[in-house]
């Protein structure tokens, strides 16, 4: 039996997370493209139900009807239970409104004229403005069904009144192939509200494109829960926790991610340096310099990752394949005026964010618990009425 032989060389250590990166996106894909027919249906019955009042018309208790009427004429599918249908209604009631709004979101952006010049396969063509309006419209449709049914329900749950959220979700779940469990993860940390927030000077450092991908990827605070640190602790034992459990740690920093070392070393002149953390990202082709403090924000804090991040530039990078190296500085607390400041200082591009070491949640508590009265109004809601038989009608 052949001998496996173990290639140490990190570029080859590279293409192989790179290819296991494409082989699990092109499975959920795949898996995605199956289901993508079955959520126009479940849209198209949402929309049925809604536009043909079948409520009004067939009295409240018309949606168990259904069901049952569907499940006899049609013995071998699935998904048609009575509170599967109330989700198709659910639904479309939450991204119909949406569509509307960007439908007027077009036309008051378009010229008064009845066509807008845009540059097709190299050429500028006029293109009447109701075909934009069906570009961006059929552009929405395809990012709905191109998600999970499994997903929208979660998003149902969680943002019937805020599509504009689960618009979010949807094309994060699209962009980074995650599972429901990932989306989930993400949505009780409240994604929504630290993406993109870190304290950068991105806009100055890096070019257009670069920096706002690379902005993107920020967070702030950054979530360390998953760590379980709850006492005392020092940023040895923090990193060493961050490292233990290294693909949450990946996942909270986000997709393309790659783990290079721990205490990474480099000779700078005479002198040994380590690192705190160095990755490498695959979407931005750069290799990204972390150090973790767990104290307040100093200046020569940023003043430390600049000259690491200069460093890695001229002892790692490849020029021709990597772009410029990025450094993240991940603080405990920080006085923005001082973050501000050291960004301003540094011409190498770096990003400054805080860490919370407990689970993230929303910061409006009030209204989110039901009153006894919502709580008696709900025992008679047909919506929630239909998870409590949802199993006995599958049976019938």
């Amino acid at each position: 039996m052949a001998k496996s032989i173990t290639i140490l060389d990190p570029e080859y250590r590279k293409w192989v997370l790179e290819l296991k990166e494409r082989y699990r996106r092109s499975q959920i894909k795949a898996a995605t493209k199956v289901n993508q027919e079955m959520i126009q249906y479940y849209w198209d019955l949402g929309r049925d139900i809604v536009e043909m009042h079948v409520e009004d018309r067939w009295g409240e208790k018309v949606i168990r009807t259904l069901a049952a009427d569907l499940k006899r004429e049609m013995s071998d599918a699935t998904g048609l239970s009575r509170s599967n249908l109330y989700y198709t209604k659910r639904f479309y009631l939450l991204y119909s409104k949406e569509i509307q709004k960007l439908k007027k979101s077009v036309w008051e952006h378009s010229p008064q004229s009845d066509e807008i010049v845009q540059q097709v396969a190299g050429q500028l063509q006029k293109i009447p403005d109701t075909q934009i309006v069906q570009q961006a419209v059929g552009q929405f449709m395809n990012a709905i069904y191109s998600v999970p049914w499994g997903h929208h329900i979660h998003l149902i749950d969680k943002f019937e009144e805020m599509p504009e959220k689960a618009m979010f979700y949807i094309r994060k779940t699209i962009e980074e192939s995650w599972s429901r469990s990932v989306m989930d993860h993400f949505i009780d940390s409240d994604l929504y509200a630290r993406e993109g927030k870190a304290l950068t000077n991105f806009s100055r450092t890096l070019p257009a494109v670069t920096g706002d991908l690379a902005q993107e990827l920020t967070k702030d605070p950054y979530s360390f829960a998953f760590t379980g640190i709850t006492g005392k602790y020092n940023e040895r034992l923090l990193k060493d926790a961050l490292l233990a459990n290294i693909t949450k740690f990946l996942i909270e920093l986000g997709t393309g991610f790659a783990y290079v070392g721990k205490e990474y070393r480099l000779k700078i002149g005479e002198t040994e340096n380590y690192i705190d953390l160095l990755f490498y990202n695959l979407n931005l082709s750069c290799y990204v310099v972390v150090e973790v403090k767990i104290g307040k924000l100093a200046f020569a804090d940023a003043g430390q990752l600049g000259g690491y991040v200069v460093a890695c530039n001229h002892l790692l990078r490849k020029e021709g394949r990597d772009n410029p190296t990025i450094g993240l500085l991940i603080c405990k607390e920080k006085d923005r005026v001082v973050a501000q400041y050291a960004l301003e200082a540094s011409n190498q591009p770096l990003g400054i964010s805080e860490y919370d070491l407990a689970k993230l949640y929303p910061e409006k508590i009030e209204g989110m618990i039901p009153t006894i009265e919502e709580l008696e109004a709900n025992l008679e809601n047909p919506q929630i009425e239909a998870k409590k038989d949802d199993e006995q009608n599958e049976t019938e």
